[in-house]
């Protein structure tokens, strides 16, 4: 039997793990095709709501953003699978679990899969900070919906802004200019929620 000193717990360590003396290793994270995620939109009765993320790097972001999405309702994540973050232990800690109820697609060419999306009716929203942006208040967020969250440094790339049908920026009413990824994220997830919630009501 492999030695799980210097083995896994150390592996575990290099990730930001806390493993508290208990580890147990599976399998690779299951990601799922897209269509996956569309059919779980449909079998609640609602429009897609997805979380796209522009190639996202740090996992505490990721795993943040993935329990937001859960707690959110949302019916599916895409990320690329190069140049980003993936779901490891530390993202899934990071999640608090959350990761185990959402669907996650995994793909190699963002922009063609937004193209998809758009071919089945899903408006694609990017969160933007640029000054000419209107703020999130003035965005409708009800339908099919796709959110866009850029890098953590660089925002959205620069074909993936162009593919969004529209643009949306968080007004800063402090001395700090922007909102990290995930916490921005995660209030456009709630406004694209209470959006659904006001116009099922209505």
């Amino acid at each position: 039997m492999r030695s799980l000193k210097g083995g896994l717990f150390d592996k575990l360590a290099r990730e930001n793990v806390n493993a508290q003396g208990a580890a147990l290793e599976v399998g690779d994270y299951p990601y799922v095709e897209i269509e996956e995620c569309l059919q779980r939109a449909k079998s609640v009765g609602e429009p897609p709501l997805l979380l796209i993320l522009d190639h996202l790097q740090d996992p505490q972001n990721l795993g943040t953003l993935i329990r937001t999405a859960e707690a959110m309702g949302v019916h599916g994540i895409i990320i690329p699978d190069r140049r980003a973050a993936r779901v490891t232990p530390a993202v899934s800690n990071a999640s608090s679990g959350a990761v185990e109820h959402l669907l996650i697609t995994q793909v190699n060419n963002l922009n063609r899969l937004i193209d998809e999306l758009k071919a089945e009716g899903v408006w694609i929203a990017g969160l933007d900070s640029a000054p000419e942006v209107p703020p999130l208040h003035q965005a409708n967020l009800t339908g099919a919906l796709a959110v866009v969250v850029g890098s953590e440094g660089e925002g959205l790339s620069r074909l993936t802004r162009e593919k969004c049908d529209f643009l949306v920026r968080l007004p800063m009413y402090g001395w700090v200019e922007s909102l990290n990824a995930a916490v921005a994220g995660s209030i456009v997830l709630y406004a694209a929620r209470e959006a659904r919630s006001k116009a099922e009501a209505s």
